[in-house]
Formats: C-alpha cells, structure tokens, sequence
C-alpha cells in the first residue's frame, strides 16, 4: 500500500485562521438592531411591527420633534431617519446612497410618485426615498356639493365667486359667509405658493418678492369685492367663529373650511360623514404641503443589514396595506392619517389601497402629474416659516402698501441674526 505523504504549511495555516477569525468577528459583531429616528410617530407601531414579523434583525424607534436639527447638532447619529425636513444641504449629506436597494429595472421604482422620488436625489443619485405627502383641501357641507363645478378639484377664482354669492347680510352685517383668505394664515401662504412665490432654501431662504407681492394684492382685492373690508370679516368672525371650522360648515354659517388632507381625515367620523372636499388646484397644479416626509439611511450606520431589511420591508405595498389594515384594527387611523401621517408617496397604496379605508377617496385622487411638491427648504423651516413669514402675510394684507410694513427681507434678516449658531 502506498501511503501519501501530507505536509503541514504554516503559512496557509495561518492565513486559513485569519480569515476565519475575520469572517467570524464581522459575523458575531454586526449590529443586528437599527436605531431609527423620527418626527413621526406612526413609526413606533411600524417598528413593532416589523420586529414581530421576523426574529433576524430589530428596529429600536426614537422619536424627535426635529430629527433634522438633531442630525447638524452634535455627534450622536441614527441608523434610519424618517422626516421631514431632510432634504436640505445642511442633512442630507448625512444620507448613503440608495440606488442599489431594488434593481434598476425593478417596477419598485415606479410605484413612487416621479417628482416625489426627483426631490430624494442629489448630483442623479437617490439618497433618500419619499415616505408621505398631504394635499390642502376646501371642505364644505355634502349638501352643497352641487354647488361645485368640478367633481375633484376647485380652483381660486371658485372659492371667492361661490364664497361671494354665499354671503348673506342682515341689518348691515354680515350674518353668513362663505370664506374670505384672512381666516387662516396657511391660506394666505398657499395663495403666494400658487403665485410662485417659490420659497427655498438658500441663507436661509430665497423667494421672488414680485410674486408674493401680486399674491398679497389679489388677496386684498377678494376680501373688498367678496366681503366688504378686512374689518367686517374680523367683526363675522369675533361675532360667530367659535366653533371649529368643520363644525361652523354643517350649521351653514360658513361655506368652505380650509384644512390638508391629514387634518381632514382624522376628523371624527360622525364629523366627516356630512362633509364633502375638493383639492385646491391652480393651471393643472396641485401644491402640496412642504412637510412631506423622506426616508434615509445614514452613511456611517454600524446596522446596515437590518436597516436594509427594513427598508425593503417598509417600501412593500403589502406591508403598507398591512400597516393600514392593523392600525384600522387598532383604530390608530382615528388620530393619525394614512401612512406615516398622509398619503402614501407609493402611487399603488394611495391610489388603490387608501379607498377601502377612507371610502371618500375612492376616485378622488388627482392624477399624480397635478402633485407638485415644494422646493428644497432649510431643516428650520418651520421656525422660519411660522415666526417669520406668516406674520407678515398677515401683516401684508392688513395694509394698502408693502412700504407700510416692515419688509420680509428685513424681517428674514433679523431673524436669521438672532437664531444663527
């Protein structure tokens, strides 16, 4: 019998063993649990959620009323981060790129709304993906739903015209009417949206002040040729609108409120049931709210396997017919609308799944090349927005001039000078 003869390497010994113990620590050490940070708190169930439907990998959910703010403001960091707000330059550096999370070809990319998807990308690679939106809608009493000329959508000049011939004067007062723009600041600024005033970030942000002017004075004129005067709507107001809005237009009062869409579908049920709504559009354009709410996962994530996984399960229309259908179970849709807080920015789950919970939008949901979300706008927007510019819209309309008020540049500069680091 022949024996063969085996000889021993060290050195392919030694190299087998590293390897090994390699392989073994990359296995051993990897976090399987991914911290998420978020302002919406919907995704605390989701987080249960998914770490109840497998047993690999965990989601361990933080909420922050900005993660955004968190994110530029010291050295802790999340593994996911789901808000609003991330699109800005100052975060969403912070993001790894997400091209390779479905195939090129795969139909995954096209069940998002294209321009929602567009807003994620940075130099035509996607670093973060679209989670929600809302839609600003006019809502009225169901029976007067005849009154509309279009059975999805109401433009500007139909809100004044139907809200004029509303109206009803008794002994010099108003004692009904329709809707004047004075009632709600977020209208105002939607008007200068519609007329592209076009906010955006810039230091801090940028806007064309000859569009916002000609917004500011075609308010004016629809509050004297509809209402009379700012003072008789101020007098209407303090006298009869101390219910809320939706309320104020069942008892006829008022025509039209003034609400987005998550607003909308939270009302109570009971509340909502006498109500009807059209979606504020202007030349084939539907504006949505700036809040939309963007996903990513954060470049030095030491969990990126289980935030992959979550993002492949999250971005499932399955899993978010699941998500709607046990928060139904749950009755959470009673306080929190949709997906993440508004519609799905998943054009199959809005456009086909939202209906068998919210049977009012079955056929209501306007084609998806009417939705134009807003231009990039800073992580502090809505101290921006809130403290600065609709002051002044409110300002603005008040008086017969722009040079009677201290101007938004101004206004936008001192602010800036008291809130910079």
């Amino acid at each position: 019998m022949i024996t063969k003869r085996i000889f021993f390497n060290p050195l392919k010994a030694l190299t087998a063993l590293v390897f090994l113990f390699l392989f073994s620590s990359c296995v051993f050490n990897e976090n399987r649990t991914a911290v998420l940070w978020t302002d919406r708190p919907e995704f605390v169930f989701y987080g249960e959620q998914f770490n109840a439907s497998q047993d690999k990998y965990k989601i361990e959910v933080h909420y922050y009323e900005s993660p955004a703010e968190k994110l530029t403001g010291g050295t802790d960091f999340p593994d996911i981060a789901v808000a609003s707000w991330l699109k800005s330059a100052s975060t969403r550096q912070f993001f790894l790129p997400l091209d390779n999370l479905f195939p090129a070809d795969s139909a995954e990319w096209s069940f998002f709304y294209p321009r929602l998807l567009a807003l994620g990308k940075i130099d035509g690679r996607q670093y973060l993906l679209p989670v929600s939106f809302n839609i600003h809608a006019m809502v009225f009493s169901s029976s007067r739903s005849h009154l509309m000329s279009n059975p999805f959508t109401i433009d500007m000049e139909e809100i004044m015209d139907l809200g004029k011939s509303f109206n009803i004067i008794t002994n010099g007062v108003y004692t009904r009417m329709g809707f004047t723009p004075s009632w709600n600041d977020e209208f105002l600024f939607l008007a200068a949206t519609l007329f592209n005033a076009g906010f955006r970030e810039s230091s801090p942000i940028a806007w064309d002040p000859a569009a916002l002017e000609r917004a500011m004075v075609w308010i004016q004129q629809w509050i004297t040729e509809a209402n009379t005067s700012l003072q008789a709507e101020d007098e209407f107001i303090f006298k009869y609108c101390y219910d809320p809005p939706a309320i104020l237009v069942s008892s006829g009062r008022i025509l039209f409120a003034f609400m987005d869409s998550s607003e909308l579908f939270t009302l109570p049920e009971e509340r909502r049931a006498n109500l009807d709504f059209r979606w504020i559009e202007e030349n084939d354009t539907i504006n949505l709210d700036e809040g939309a709410v963007y996903y990513g996962i954060h470049k030095n994530t030491k969990a990126k396997n289980a935030a992959l996984a979550f993002t492949r399960w999250f971005f499932r229309t399955d899993t978010q017919r699941l998500l709607l259908e046990t928060s139904s179970s749950k009755r959470l849709l009673e306080t929190s609308f949709g997906i993440g807080g508004g519609f799905s920015a998943m054009r199959p789950v809005t456009e086909q799944i939202f209906p068998l919970f919210y049977p009012s939008l079955l056929g209501r949901m306007p084609p998806g090349s009417f939705l134009t979300p807003p231009a990039i706008l800073p992580r502090n927007w809505m101290d921006i927005k809130e403290k600065v510019i609709l002051p002044y819209l409110g300002d603005r309309i008040r008086h017969a001039s722009a040079g009677e008020i201290r101007s938004l540049e101004r206004r936008i500069t001192d602010w800036n000078r008291l809130n910079s680091n």
